[in-house]
């Protein structure tokens, strides 16, 4: 009876096995287990003819430990920790090129054969992505390798495009391309990543080029990952009607759109500050059940700061605070250009906070300047003044006679002539914009403290700029010698201003 029961499991085992098309039935060969293509398993042993073997691997076949997602998990874990072992070695090397092709001939020929599927060099090119000059010299090590060995995938191809064209090599790009096509190695992937290559570097012409080859091959056809592409590239020409087009062309295949189709729409509403449309985007994407990913609300951040909705810009914030606080400098500049656009009463406490979180070294002129703006409004003196400073230390220049005049009416509000005096002086030597407003501004404020001779050297200094003098200036060199009752200078001001005509619009 327990020999029969024996041979009962043996059988039932058997053709779970031949289900999962693991082996062949009847039969205990040696197969390759891979529950997910992208990676190969190794070999599962062989099964001898002791009936204690049998038993202690029906045991395991069938134990929930080893089911299909944990076995996946865990061998995509070993295949990181040996690639990563890998890459800490390389890294070692310090650029030497030699010295890291001895450690890929004596470490990585193997690992890559054991993966012969190509996963473990494209795990590789990740892990290496702080490092693209180096995934590129494993990349050129590769492509001179024999092919018996362990040939380049598609995968491996498609991975090679990716990476040089976030390195700006568009020539080996194409390089990479055509080396796969003669190997009969076409395929989607490869279509796509040079579409992404041009798109990355702005030659949206050959992307959509390329788009109409693709659809013209009888081997591969675009996926949703080439429409999501040609959806970006269109974003960023903001070709709007092109965008739509293609979303149209997507329904119209009967694919399904994806988180990423969604984000390349809304980015391209964005470049076109189109922000109905980018909101109605965002609205139709959780409507259809799609969730928006992190990508997604970095985007919707920015829409909201660009487009002044502060309420909206605050809300996503709170979503994203930890991420964006650590990693997205060009988002936090976004908000605090918002911020300085806005009545918000809070604004400077928000502004201080936010400029916490931008390290020192990364100085933007543009934001400088609009951080000068809102301190002068505010009548910050001395945050203005902090603000000045930097510009002045950066070598930045203010051209703009707005802007300066915004400057000098914090000054006068102040009644600080002397730093206004210092400003003016600075500015004449940085090159910055020189307006009438800087000189007329300093004269009135020296007559209001009486201090008539040194309003009189702003005339010189206005000569030595070759700034004329206008209505405006005597008008505020005859109220000066009124007020203080310099009554021979006045009589020669009101020579001079009949002499250049404007005794009539000075009484009047």
């Amino acid at each position: 009876m327990n020999r029969l029961w024996g041979v009962f499991r043996l059988s039932e085992m058997e053709i779970f096995l031949h289900k999962c098309r693991k082996i062949t039935p009847y039969s205990f060969k040696t197969q390759k287990i891979n529950p997910k293509p992208s990676i190969q398993l190794p070999y599962v042993r062989k099964y001898c003819n002791s009936n204690q073997t049998i038993w202690s691997d029906i045991i395991t076949l069938f134990s929930d430990k080893w089911s299909t997602d944990s076995v996946y998990s865990k061998l995509k874990q070993d295949l990181k920790d040996k690639v990563s072992k890998l890459k800490d070695e390389i890294l070692m090397q310090n650029d030497d090129v030699e010295k890291i092709g001895k450690v890929l001939e004596e470490n990585g020929v193997e690992l890559f054969r054991n993966y012969s599927d190509g996963s473990a060099v494209v795990e590789l090119y990740s892990q290496l992505k702080p490092s693209p000059h180096l995934a590129l010299e494993i990349l050129n090590w590769r492509r001179k390798q024999l092919d018996y060995a362990s040939p380049m995938t598609a995968e491996e191809y498609a991975k090679g495009i990716t990476m040089a064209g976030r390195s700006k090599n568009v020539d080996l790009a194409i390089e990479l391309f055509n080396e796969a096509a003669n190997k009969q190695l076409k395929a989607a992937s490869i279509y796509n990543a040079l579409m992404s290559a041009y798109t990355y570097n702005g030659l949206a012409m050959k992307c959509q080029s390329l788009f109409r080859q693709l659809k013209k091959e009888a081997t591969c056809t675009p996926t949703i990952v080439t429409y999501n592409i040609l959806i970006s590239s269109f974003g960023r020409l903001m070709l709007v009607d092109h965008m739509e087009a293609t979303l149209r062309e997507i329904k119209d295949l009967n694919l399904s759109p994806t988180v990423n189709t969604y984000n390349g729409l809304i980015a391209g509403y964005i470049t076109a500050w189109m922000w109905e449309e980018m909101e109605n985007t965002y609205r139709i994407m959780k409507a259809s059940g799609i969730k928006p990913d992190l990508d997604t609300d970095l985007l919707m951040l920015r829409g909201y700061a660009h487009c002044g909705k502060l309420e909206k810009m605050e809300q996503v914030y709170e979503m994203v605070r930890d991420h964006v606080n650590q990693k997205e400098v060009p988002l936090i500049r976004a908000m605090i250009c918002a911020y300085c656009k806005s009545p918000d009463i809070n604004k400077v406490k928000k502004i201080e906070e936010l400029l916490g979180l931008i390290p020192e070294n990364d100085y933007r002129p543009w934001l400088n300047v609009l951080l000068i703006c809102v301190y002068a409004k505010e009548d910050l003196l001395e945050q203005m003044e902090n603000s000045i400073n930097q510009a002045f230390e950066h070598n930045a220049s203010i051209t703009t006679a707005g802007v300066m005049r915004c400057i000098i009416s914090s000054y006068f509000r102040h009644n600080a002539v002397d730093k206004l005096a210092d400003f003016v002086k600075r500015a004449e030597s940085s090159g910055w914009k020189i307006c009438r407003s800087l000189y007329h501004c300093k004269m009135v404020m020296y007559s209001a403290q009486m201090r008539l001779a040194e309003m009189e050297r702003v005339l010189d200094e206005m000569d030595r700029v070759n700034m004329h003098c206008t209505k405006k200036t005597f008008w505020i060199l005859h109220k000066a010698y009124s007020r203080w009752g310099q009554r021979s200078k006045l009589e020669q001001v009101l020579g001079m201003m009949c002499k250049h005509g404007y005794r009539n619009s000075l009484n009047a």
